[in-house]
């Protein structure tokens, strides 16, 4: 029996090489997920920086504390000191033995705060503090012990001498040098935190625009694909063609959330069992909640489904929004069907991540403004973008944005014009709302 023409395994063989992911749709993938590891690197630094930021604020505070009541202490050991030393009334004693008690404690406190690991400055600072402030309380216990044996006028030489003097504003001079240290340090952090935050936002969008721009591409190939299919094999190889890329198409999306689900585990992870970061790992898990919905909101419902414009404009523009950028929208109901939720919703995508990096949100004081209405069965919507300096007419060659805008013109069977004048961009979109093109 011949087994080598058995065509049975030939079918096989060409269903599974029918069935493997293609180049482009695995280079798109990898696209995205270095996109979405790139963001998570970024989200740790930000948690490690506001992490290491409330450690150094707690640092400084406590060793600020200390370094006031070592100095306090000091001080009210001197009044009490003083007023026995005038008096000789053991009740005055009290003060001062209080404050030596808390001079003691404080300076141990000190030490410990700061630890054994220092810079060669602050332990410089440290040990003449210590060493001023041991001075000091020399001089006070001798002056003390002058007087508790009647030796009056040697205590009231040593009290008008220059040693406490010195040694009080030598240990002041060095408190306000670790005092200098210590919120310079402080500041740093602060500012270290507030960089790495200040990146989330931008990195967001953009991974944002990855995703979309990689679905938009990989939408284009499965198009050219069925195409040149249709054209070699026939209306069964096009009703197949159309079937891989649906399944494509299916799987990217399915991939892309599944990565969307696991980053946003991990960030949640990252801050167990540390409350004091819960504040910013809810800010970042709400910006990717954000950015899930808005994606998902982009794939469509169906051809059957509706879809409610303001519904979908609102998703669109979450990710995106802030107290600090001003947006208004407005209009009465509006439902699309369910086939313009994938050309409108890359069409908006399009636009408010333009107005996020050059239009009214790229600069403060910027104002986007959407307003849509249902006029005889026909979607008119209008963006208005106004704030944005210096724009200029649309440059002459097409982009893949205007490809983009031209390409779901047609699909929505309408119109999309844009104009570009000295206050912003305007975008009028008219399109039927019935199943079929105009």
């Amino acid at each position: 029996m011949n087994q080598g023409n058995d065509p049975s395994q030939d079918q096989v063989r060409a269903h599974w090489w029918q069935r493997a992911p293609r180049i482009p749709t695995l280079a798109l993938f990898a696209v995205v997920a270095l996109a979405l590891l790139g963001t998570f690197a970024l989200i740790l630094t930000t948690v490690e920086a506001e992490r290491s930021q409330r450690q150094q604020a707690a640092r400084t505070s406590g060793i600020l504390a200390s370094i006031d009541e070592i100095v306090r202490s000091t001080i009210s050991g001197e009044t009490g000191q003083r007023g026995y030393f005038i008096t000789s009334d053991s009740r005055y004693l009290a003060p001062y033995l209080d404050g030596q008690r808390r001079y003691t404690f404080e300076l141990a406190r000190l030490r410990e705060q700061m630890g054994d690991d220092l810079p060669a400055e602050q332990e410089r600072l440290l040990a003449e503090i210590a060493r001023l402030g041991d001075a000091k309380w020399a001089e006070m216990t001798g002056v003390i012990e002058l007087v508790q044996q009647r030796r009056i006028p040697d205590a009231h030489a040593r009290v008008l001498s220059d040693e406490g003097q010195l040694a009080m504003e030598g240990m002041r001079r060095a408190v306000a040098k670790l005092e200098a240290i210590e919120r310079a340090r402080l500041d740093e952090a602060v500012q270290s935190a507030a960089l790495a935050e200040a990146r989330i936002l931008p990195s967001l969008a953009a991974l944002f625009v990855v995703i979309v721009c990689a679905l938009a591409l990989g939408l284009w190939q499965a198009i050219r694909k069925a195409e040149a299919e249709a054209l070699a094999e026939g209306a069964a190889a096009i009703s197949a063609a159309r079937d891989r890329a649906d399944l494509l198409a299916k799987e990217l999306n399915h991939r892309v959330k599944n990565l969307f689900a696991v980053i946003l585990a991990i960030v949640k992870m990252s801050a167990r069992g540390d409350t004091a970061a819960a504040p910013a790992v809810d800010r970042i898990a709400k910006r990717i909640h954000a950015l899930v919905t808005a994606h998902e909101v982009t794939q469509g419902t169906g051809q059957a489904q509706t879809v409610d414009f303001a519904d979908l404009i609102g998703k669109v523009i979450a990710p995106y929004k802030s107290s600090s950028e001003r947006c208004e929208l407005s209009g009465g109901e509006l439902v699309l069907p369910g086939r313009h939720a994938v050309p409108l919703g890359l069409v908006l995508h399009e636009l408010v991540t333009n107005a996020v990096k050059y239009g009214a949100w790229s600069q403060p004081g910027g104002l986007l403004r959407v307003t849509w209405e249902n006029v005889d069965g026909r979607a008119h919507v209008r963006w208005e973008e106004h704030g944005q300096a210096g724009v200029v007419a649309e440059p002459g060659r097409e982009g893949f944005g205007s490809a983009l805008i031209r390409s779901s013109e047609r699909q929505l069977g309408g119109t999309i014009a844009r104009s570009f004048g000295e206050d912003g961009i305007l975008v009028e979109m008219n399109f039927p709302l019935t199943g079929e093109d105009a």
